[in-house]
């Protein structure tokens, strides 16, 4: 019923999960209706939770369709809440360290901590948990990894998503395929040139055991994962995508890592991404650049290049979540 009564420029306002912006661009930002903020480190420094709860508000107020507000708030390295001594007494330690320490009961409770700080706050999703299996200290995704095998990784996605859902927070999967022993995709491209059978019988078990424990939402990577699709990055690609949906069976919110990352910007400009990233099957954009990436896609619709049935499809997705 509700998006019968959406125009197209709402309908593509919500597939958008838009980075935070500074105070004097908010009209701006939500002039476009996005679906979702992301909030980082820079957006909570130096406020006090009453601050940052006004401010969530704030957008809120603004939204008539509620807005979904997400942080990555892994522990350890990412930490973009508890990285404020006004929200939290410490920066909350990696899942990682929290297990060699006591094991997975310490993970569950730490995920619960976090989960109910993160809602208190008004922040309504957790970007986490990390599903990547890594159990060698030099890859690039190590220290956000587990650092465990993939079935216990697989036990600690589960246990992490019900904690999660028992606790009311949104949980997104990440990243997916499986990051593996890849380069850092902020700075470059990443070439995943691993056998489908490693996927099949390591990476792909956290996804499923998320997926199956009730995650809302799946990141994918812009990792190009040779045995899927040795053209373009995973975030862009319709095989790896087919793949979520058909093999894993996950029937919620895909979203893309962030689209501003050079690992997918060397394959095509800022406006083109966004299109085909609708094209490839993911419900959601993380992006930076929304300026140009809202008419590019509003455009893609008007001439066909993106059904509105397609579209549709993936605001029903949102909105379901969000409800």
């Amino acid at each position: 019923t509700l998006i019968d009564t959406m125009s197209l420029e709402e309908k593509v306002g919500q597939i958008l999960f838009v980075r935070c912006v500074d105070d004097e661009q908010t009209d701006d930002l939500m002039s476009i209706k996005p679906g979702g903020i992301l909030m980082f480190g820079r957006d909570f420094e130096g406020l006090t939770k009453d601050e940052v709860k006004e401010k969530i508000q704030s957008y809120q107020d603004k939204s008539d369709i509620p807005l979904i507000i997400g942080a990555d708030e892994e522990g350890g390295t990412v930490v973009r809440v508890s990285s404020n001594p006004n929200l939290a007494p410490e920066k909350f330690k990696s899942p990682q360290e929290i297990y060699n320490e006591g094991g997975m009961d310490a993970v569950v409770e730490n995920a619960t901590e976090k989960s109910e700080l993160l809602l208190s706050l008004g922040v309504n999703m957790n970007l986490a948990p990390v599903a990547d299996v890594s159990t060698n200290p030099s890859d690039y995704m190590y220290d956000r990894s587990l650092g465990q095998n993939a079935e216990v990784t697989a036990d600690f996605v589960s246990k992490t998503v019900t904690a999660m859902n028992n606790a009311g927070i949104m949980s997104v999967l990440k990243h997916f395929p499986g990051y593996g022993n890849n380069s850092d995709t902020h700075t470059g491209v990443a070439y995943d040139e691993r056998p489908y059978e490693t996927f099949v019988n390591s990476d792909f078990l956290p996804f499923q055991a998320g997926i199956d424990a009730g995650a809302d939402m799946v990141l994918v990577s812009h990792n190009v994962v040779s045995c899927m699709d040795d053209q373009v990055p995973a975030s862009i690609s319709l095989p790896v995508h087919n793949i979520l949906r058909n093999e894993l069976g996950f029937d919620g919110v895909i979203i893309t890592d962030d689209l501003v990352m050079e690992g997918v910007r060397q394959f095509a400009g800022d406006a083109e991404i966004a299109v085909r990233a609708v094209q490839a099957g993911n419900d959601m954009l993380c992006c930076t650049d929304f300026e140009v990436q809202v008419p590019a896609v509003i455009k893609a619709v008007e001439t066909g290049e993106i059904t509105e049935e397609r579209l549709n499809e993936s605001v029903l997705r949102i909105l379901k979540m969000k409800i």
